[in-house]
């Protein structure tokens, strides 16, 4: 009963830190959209709509791959640790970027950001190749967002 009573505790805490990075980088982005609309943007750009779309889905597959981590008990504290450093770094390119209008810094600390997605992503192949499978969306949605950052600053 108690290791059920602590997996349970596991997932709340898996889900609730998933939705607190995710709604705070929506607030962060939100506050940030009118700055955003007035930017030129490279022809190339990513039609708005298909962003939360991606987004949902990078957030569902990692609530489901740490939750079947946890469930068979093989979460690390590496592992924990990168994933706070991936919602960091999340945030404060929501934050640099949206916020305080600065493709620079959010340039800066996407660069920081796309490097840790690749570590964690490699960090979860230890554990299983199908995490890699399921996980490798997110480096390259970074990567693409890394790009979109930098044309975003160089034309502006």
């Amino acid at each position: 009963m108690k290791k059920l009573n602590l997996k349970i505790v596991s997932y709340v805490l898996i889900l609730s830190s998933i939705a607190i990075v995710a709604g705070l980088g929506s607030l962060f982005v939100s506050l940030g959209m009118e700055w955003f609309s007035t930017l030129i943007t490279p022809s190339e750009f990513v039609p708005s709509f298909i962003i939360p779309i991606v987004w949902s889905v990078i957030y569902i597959i990692f609530a489901i791959t740490l939750c079947v981590l946890t469930t068979s008990d093989k979460l690390s504290t590496k592992t924990i640790v990168l994933l706070v450093i991936n919602g960091i770094l999340n945030l404060l390119w929501c934050l640099l970027f949206f916020t305080l209008n600065s493709t620079l810094w959010g340039y800066i600390s996407i660069v920081l950001l796309l490097i840790s997605t690749f570590v964690l992503v490699i960090d979860l192949l230890r554990y299983n190749k199908w995490y890699l499978y399921l996980t490798i969306i997110y480096p390259i949605w970074v990567s693409i967002a890394t790009g979109l950052n930098l044309s975003l600053w160089i034309l502006n």
